[in-house]
C-alpha cells in the first residue's frame, strides 16, 4: 500500500465498528511508514481490517507496527455507550418492562437509541428518564465486566438483542453496586469504569423511527 487501503495485523488494540458503536481511530507507525487509522471493520472471519491513510512511506507484509488509539475520542464514545445502557434501563423503569431495545448508534458526539413504544413520550416521561439516568451517574456506580458462557449470561438475567449473533463465550457488563444492579447486558464494550465519568445526560430529541418504534438522541 502506498496511499490508502485496509490492513490486518496479528493483534490490535483498536475497537472495530460493532453493535452500533463506531470504530476507534488513531495512528499506525513503523520504520517503513506513518499513517492515520480512519476506520476499523470486521471481515467475515472476524479479522480487524484497519483502514489507513498513509502520510509517509509504504506498507509491506511483515512490517512491525505500533498502533496508537485516539484515547480522548474513545473516552467520549465510552461515555455515550455506557449512557446507552443506563437509558435502556431507565426506559424500562419509567415506561415498563415491555420496552425493548431495537437498535443503537454511538459516536463521540452523541448516542441514538431505538426502542419499542406505542406512544410519543410526554415531557414528563422524558424528564423522569433524564432524572433517573443522571441520578445513577451522580451515584458513581461501578461498571463491571465479566466473561461467561452465553447460556449462563441469559440465566443470570443479562439482556441481549440478537442473541443468535453472539459466540458461546460472551462479555457481560453490569452497572451498580453491592446493593443494586441497575443494568446488566451482553455487550462487546468498551465502557467507562464508573458512571461518575459520564458528566450529565440530556435528551436532545425523541421521535418516531418506524411503526411502534421510537428513537431518542441524547
Amino acid at each position: 500500500i502506498t496511499d490508502e487501503g485496509a490492513v490486518a495485523f496479528d493483534t490490535t488494540n483498536f475497537y472495530a465498528e460493532m453493535g452500533g458503536q463506531c470504530a476507534d481511530t488513531g495512528s499506525a507507525h513503523s520504520d517503513q511508514f506513518d499513517a492515520e487509522v480512519t476506520n476499523v471493520l470486521k471481515a467475515p472471519n472476524g479479522q480487524h481490517l484497519h483502514y489507513i491513510k498513509l502520510t509517509s512511506g509504504s506498507v509491506h507484509v511483515g512490517d512491525t507496527v505500533e498502533l496508537t488509539v485516539d484515547t480522548a475520542r474513545r473516552a467520549l464514545i465510552e461515555n455515550n455507550h455506557t449512557a446507552t445502557h443506563l437509558l435502556n434501563a431507565a426506559l424500562k423503569v419509567i415506561l415498563g418492562k415491555d420496552v425493548h431495545q431495537k437498535g443503537s448508534n454511538i459516536t463521540p458526539e452523541r448516542m441514538r437509541f431505538d426502542f419499542s413504544c406505542d406512544h410519543k413520550l410526554t415531557d414528563e416521561e422524558k424528564k423522569k428518564v433524564e432524572d433517573l439516568v443522571n441520578e445513577w451517574i451522580s451515584r458513581g456506580l461501578d461498571v463491571k465486566c465479566e466473561e461467561m458462557k452465553k447460556d449462563d449470561a441469559i440465566k443470570s438475567g443479562a439482556e441481549c438483542m440478537f442473541i443468535e449473533k453472539y459466540p458461546d463465550i460472551v462479555t457481560v457488563y453490569s452497572i451498580g453496586n453491592d446493593k443494586e444492579t441497575v443494568s446488566k447486558e451482553l455487550c462487546g464494550g468498551p465502557h467507562v469504569k464508573n458512571t461518575s465519568e459520564l458528566g450529565h445526560f440530556k435528551i436532545k430529541k425523541e421521535e418516531a423511527s418506524s411503526a411502534g418504534i421510537r428513537r431518542i438522541k441524547a
